[in-house]
């Protein structure tokens, strides 16, 4: 079973910076795709970011430039930096692990809790 744990988020101004981590289970980044994914109020969950192995990336374009994803391996651990934020980047965020190396929430096979950032103008 895998176990992922966010921290991280906070509110904070536009313009300015916020670093969510995820903990997850060992090994995970040997079986599993990992991602951040959003869920602003009254939205769908949508895919930010995910990262192969190897690092290799995919965002999704209104992130493009702003936010990184990158992960250390030898802590179990996944980061998502986030800069020039802006109000519509609100948003609950989730760590996922999972099998296919897109942004479709269905790529993904496990979950964490979720961390609440959320951007005032």
């Amino acid at each position: 079973q895998v176990q992922l744990v966010e921290s991280g988020g906070g509110s904070v101004q536009a313009g300015g910076s916020l670093r969510l981590s995820c903990a997850a289970s060992r090994y995970t980044y040997r079986t599993y795709y990992m991602g951040w994914f959003r869920q602003a109020p009254g939205k769908e969950r949508e895919g930010v970011a995910v990262i192969d192995s190897d690092g290799s990336t995919i965002y999704t374009d209104s992130v493009k430039g702003r936010f990184t994803i990158s992960q250390d391996n030898a802590k179990n651990t996944l980061f998502l930096e986030m800069n020039s934020l802006k109000p519509e980047d609100t948003a609950t965020y989730y760590c996922a692990a999972g099998r296919v190396f897109s942004l479709s929430v269905y790529g993904m096979d496990y979950w964490g809790q979720g961390t609440l950032v959320t951007i005032s103008s």
